[in-house]
């Protein structure tokens, strides 16, 4: 029987994943839709905003609002869903921004990539990682990782010059797929909230529509025609609120898309400098 020679096996990952909680996907929406029926409830319906206010309870049948604002109210039930919807483009908007500013790192991405590759043009792997340290961003965390690999490889005996370019490209590769989620996380909020929040407009002005056609219907006489117009407005607030917020929610989904794009890019370009430079220098 022939001999089996042992070979050379490359050292496990030492990135970790990183543990984090994600309480906020399911508290804000909840926080957000009660706080919207709060706005909707005590303020836009405050009795002393209309001319005949009605008794308490869930749903107050105030008439003869004094201003557009307490007008709001009698959109109807979707009116505090709506609200709820903005304040959740709001707090997501805000908790992406803290996000993805951390994860872009202190100076500019090009920058740091170009001296990182300057150092490692002089073979000078420890003040690389000082550089790393200094970004504290996602594309300084991926390049971190990937030359602690870079470093070992170095001294690696056992392997070919092949072998160890996938080991690093295999340590690139799995930071990125630690560091990426962090920066996608709660976005599928803004991107749903574009879709939905005109639907739901659309509900609520249907229903307003409905609501002022049926009462035409019951009085009858030209005398309701002005009736019918107020309806109307009042239905329409409902798409006037859903549009801005599926705008606002459609803008702040691009603005961070496009920051994310530039940190894949910067890590794409972090991992493609480190193969490169082993290669050639290392052979």
């Amino acid at each position: 029987m022939a001999e089996i020679k042992p070979t050379a096996s490359v050292k496990a990952t030492s990135v970790q994943p990183k543990k984090t909680s994600n309480a906020i996907s399911w508290i804000a929406p909840t926080v957000c839709i009660v706080a919207g029926y709060c706005i909707w409830r005590f303020i836009l319906g405050d009795p002393s905003g209309f001319k005949e206010p009605a008794g308490g309870g869930f749903w107050p049948h105030h008439k003869g609002p004094k201003d557009a604002l307490h007008r709001i109210y009698e959109g109807g039930i979707i009116v505090p869903l709506l609200i709820g919807m903005l304040l959740m483009v709001i707090v997501f908007s805000i908790e992406r921004y803290l996000t993805i500013r951390k994860a872009l790192g202190s100076g500019s991405i090009s920058d740091f990539i170009r001296k990182v590759q300057y150092h490692l043009a002089n073979r000078n792997v420890d003040a690389a990682l000082s550089e790393c340290d200094k970004q504290k961003g996602s594309v300084g965390n991926v390049m971190k990782a990937g030359l602690r690999r870079y470093k070992e490889m170095i001294n690696e005996g056992g392997l070919t010059t092949d072998q160890k370019v996938l080991a690093i490209q295999k340590e690139v590769e799995e930071a990125t797929a630690l560091e990426l989620p962090m920066l996608q996380k709660n976005l599928v909020f803004l991107s749903t909230i574009t879709s939905v929040g005109t639907l739901v407009a659309l509900l609520g002005t249907v229903l307003g529509m409905i609501r002022s056609f049926a009462a035409l219907g019951e009085e009858g006489g030209a005398g309701a025609a002005s009736d019918l117009a107020v309806g109307i407005s009042e239905a329409l607030y409902n798409t006037a609120l859903g549009i801005g917020t599926s705008a606002i929610a459609l803008i702040m989904y691009n603005v961070f898309t496009t920051k994310i794009d530039s940190i894949t890019y910067g890590i794409d370009e972090s991992g493609f400098t480190l193969t490169q430079s082993f290669a050639s220098l290392y052979k």
